[in-house]
């Protein structure tokens, strides 16, 4: 199963859909917050995918969760914008909260920085910031043998 996983797309449709597009075979798209308005978009267009997202910071008067768990691919994964974890401080917060859910993986945003990590059975990712110029997104594949392998994609410049 792939997922592509993006974060503060701060308004660039431009840039998430060149994201979508790069990644046809994904099932599951999962949106970190900061782009309320692209994560409707996401839902509205692609009926045909699993899609799941969080408020951020920036999503004022977003009625989405401010923290997600699901199972995907017979994983755990826990969702988060990470500002109420201060996640440009410490991950050790958001760490704790995805531990208490027994989640295998962690996924976040708020920073803009492209972070992806393993730490102890918990895998980490921030995609980075899907917006502008160094516009990064990040992809997950959980293999039929269960194993986790995560990316990190920039966007290329046209």
């Amino acid at each position: 199963m792939r997922i592509l996983v993006v974060s503060d797309t701060h308004g660039d449709f431009f840039s998430l859909k060149r994201a979508l597009d790069a990644q046809p075979a994904a099932e599951a798209i999962i949106h970190c917050g900061d782009g309320s308005e692209q994560f409707q978009f996401i839902k509205d267009v692609y009926r045909d995918k699993t899609v799941i997202g969080v408020r951020g910071n920036c999503d004022w008067s977003s009625k989405l969760p401010p923290t997600e768990t699901v199972r995907l691919g017979d994983k755990t994964i826990f969702i988060t914008h990470g500002h109420l974890y201060q996640a440009k401080f410490t991950f050790a917060n958001m760490v704790y909260a995805a531990r208490e859910q027994n989640a295998d993986i962690l996924l976040f945003g708020h920073t803009h920085q492209a972070v992806t990590d393993y730490l102890d059975g918990l895998y980490l990712m921030n995609p980075g910031s899907c917006s502008g110029y160094y516009a990064t997104y990040g992809t997950i594949d959980i293999t039929n043998k269960g194993d986790i392998v995560t990316n990190i994609v920039r966007l290329q410049n046209r």
